[in-house]
């Protein structure tokens, strides 16, 4: 079914029985656990949806979404890389708590077994699992975690099909979802996490982006906008371990050229249209099985993502286009009255398990560091909710596909009005702030700036107040190459 449009006894005893049984089948339906369908998109920043502002990307879907469920304005991840990210979304934890990232020992078994797709397995629910893992684990770790798996990675993104043909990996991963809805049985609950490929480049190839034929008539006509950031006079001001950085070795990649840049950004809102379209396939699945009214839909990406702002690409650090990932969420159980609203209060990537557990009625770790988004989904903000945010980054390199410094290690604090970083191997120490309420594209740098002082002060001991709440100062937990392949899953981290 196509809906959508891409643009390019006795009367009295009888009338007690059926009051009885509406009573009876109203508080039934009422005790039902509800389905979820997790949705994670790759590489994915907060404005690139229609509902987000956005003139120019068709994304329907996604705005359906958000018309009738909850958009979280303000969210962040913790660490703005896939690996971390991923292993943080599962678990609820930080970065500097799991240990999880690119070149580290696999996610330990407790932090498995506390995982939100464990936990929902032990809680009765059927879960399902479909697109890019991104987190190394122990062998047999992902079946505790799932009923069905099924991975699909790009490289390539175009797969060969048994009769010949070719079918992109989105369009799999869309296959693979609704698969999976078709053993759903009755009276058992289900949760499946749908994470795509998409729209994350192909590293490997010079043409980076690579959509779907229904795609290629997409935004031929578009003039994408440059960041103002994106110029020589503004890099140079970056410090050298910056200047020298994968993100600007990827900038070369992809956005060093006016046409090239015009291509490349065509190339990833193409595929993110392809995301949007696969969305609105699984919806109408669901429906088509009558499994919509009871479905929780979750949409999110795994971190921002640096369109040439700063002279960067990709991701890693504490900026705004980093950091801001699209979060939405759909319960068509929730009245009418919370529906099409915009949540104001920080969520971040740790605040998924603890909601999706809370929302299926499972237990939630006491370890977890993440918060339920329930109260916000229902239009209330605790007194005691956040106001700020720990970010790092710690990845190591063994040079096999990084330079030791080619990702500079960093940690810092997102607040509400300031943002503070600390590049903390730098010799001597590198810092910076920002005001990013006045200053959202951070072009200022005030952390010299006698009048701001005192908020750097605060900031630097707020940052190694929460870095020792969650682990303390940074210690490796580099892992060989030959002790990652033992790992009989490590291979699924693929960035």
């Amino acid at each position: 079914m196509i809906r959508r449009i891409y643009f390019n006894t006795t009367p009295s005893f009888h009338w007690i029985a059926a009051l009885f049984l509406c009573a009876f089948l109203g508080n039934a339906r009422a005790a039902e656990r509800p389905n979820i369908i997790f949705l994670l998109s790759d590489d994915h920043r907060w404005d690139m949806m229609s509902c987000a502002g956005n003139k120019i990307i068709q994304t329907p879907e996604m705005y359906a979404l958000a018309r009738d469920g909850v958009r979280f304005k303000n969210a962040f991840v913790t660490t703005p890389i896939c690996a971390a990210s991923r292993a943080s979304i599962f678990t609820g934890l930080h970065e500097r708590t799991h240990r999880y990232t690119f070149g580290t020992k696999p996610l330990t078994d407790e932090h498995v077994r506390m995982s939100y797709p464990a936990a929902l397995k032990r809680a009765g629910y059927r879960t399902g699992f479909v697109g890019k893992f991104g987190v190394g684990v122990e062998g047999g770790a992902t079946d505790a975690m799932f009923d069905s798996f099924v991975k699909v990675d790009r490289n390539p993104y175009f797969k060969k099909m048994p009769d010949g043909s070719e079918r992109h990996a989105t369009e799999i991963e869309g296959d693979r979802a609704i698969e999976f809805l078709e053993t759903v049985k009755d009276g058992q609950p289900f949760c499946l996490s749908v994470s795509f490929n998409a729209p994350h480049a192909e590293d490997n190839d010079p043409r980076q982006y690579f959509w779907t034929k229904e795609s290629d008539s997409l935004y031929r006509n578009a003039k994408f906008p440059v960041p103002s950031t994106m110029t020589d006079e503004f890099f140079n001001q970056h410090p050298d371990f910056l200047k020298n950085s994968e993100s600007r070795k990827r900038f070369g990649w992809r956005f060093d050229e006016p046409q090239k840049y015009q291509d490349m950004v065509r190339g990833y809102y193409r595929m993110i249209t392809d995301v949007d379209r696969v969305i609105g396939r699984i919806r109408d699945a669901l429906k088509e099985r009558g499994l919509d009214e009871n479905t929780i839909i979750i949409f999110t990406g795994d971190n921002g993502y640096f369109l040439g702002d700063r002279g960067f690409a990709d991701k890693w650090y504490i900026y705004e286009k980093s950091i801001r990932v699209p979060l939405i969420v759909f319960d068509p159980r929730a009245p009418k009255s919370q529906r099409g609203k915009t949540a104001e209060a920080m969520a971040l990537n740790i605040d998924l398990a603890p909601t999706m557990l809370t929302l299926a009625g499972a237990d939630v770790s006491e370890t977890v560091q993440g918060r339920s988004l329930i109260p916000l989904l229902n239009g209330k903000k605790p007194k005691d909710w956040r106001t700020d945010l720990f970010f790092e980054h710690l990845m190591e390199a063994d040079g096999a596909k990084f330079g030791r410094t080619r990702i500079p290690k960093s940690e810092g604090v997102r607040g509400e009005r300031f943002s503070y970083v600390r590049w903390f191997e730098s010799d001597p120490l590198v810092e910076e702030l920002y005001d990013h309420t006045r200053d959202f594209e951070q072009e200022h740098n005030l952390i010299a700036n006698p009048k701001f002082a005192k908020t750097a002060a605060e900031l630097r001991k707020r940052t190694t107040e929460l870095r020792d709440l969650y682990g303390g100062p940074f210690v490796s937990n580099f892992a060989p190459r030959a002790e990652r392949k033992a790992s009989k899953d490590a291979k699924s981290s693929n960035e």
